[in-house]
């Protein structure tokens, strides 16, 4: 989400709405942005329905679900769900027609759409 930050300005000046959706129920949202406080407007999809729309959720195994305990990262508290399912990171640039104009998603959590790339695709699709 540090990305867009950068360049929500400049998508907000351009016409867009920018939304966030997590996985984590929406009282963990509520901490999370108390505490910092973004510009977007972040929604909760604990229950996966638009990750499974788009394509973008995946199970994690048992044995990851242990690990990420280990780590401080409990899916079923974050979620409020016992289903297991997170988002691949992905960032979809969508018309006012609601046709996705443009898409990333990338199954390597560590790799993200830069914030150039977003921006001239939200531009190319106005």
């Amino acid at each position: 989400m540090g990305e867009l930050i950068k360049i929500e300005p400049e998508l907000l000046k351009i016409g867009y709405q920018v939304i966030a959706l997590s996985a984590d129920k929406p009282e963990y949202l509520q901490k999370s942005q108390l505490k910092h406080k973004p510009n977007y407007l972040l929604l909760s999809d604990s229950t996966m329905e638009a990750a499974m729309a788009f394509g973008v959720a995946f199970k994690v195994d048992a044995q990851t679900v242990e690990k990420y305990k280990e780590f401080g990262a409990d899916l079923e508290q974050a979620s409020g769900k016992t289903h297991h399912l997170l988002p691949v990171p992905a960032a979809f640039v969508i018309g006012s027609d609601g046709v996705v104009k443009f898409s990333y998603v990338n199954p390597d959590f560590k790799t993200r759409v830069s914030s150039d790339v977003l921006l001239a695709a939200a531009k190319s699709a106005l």
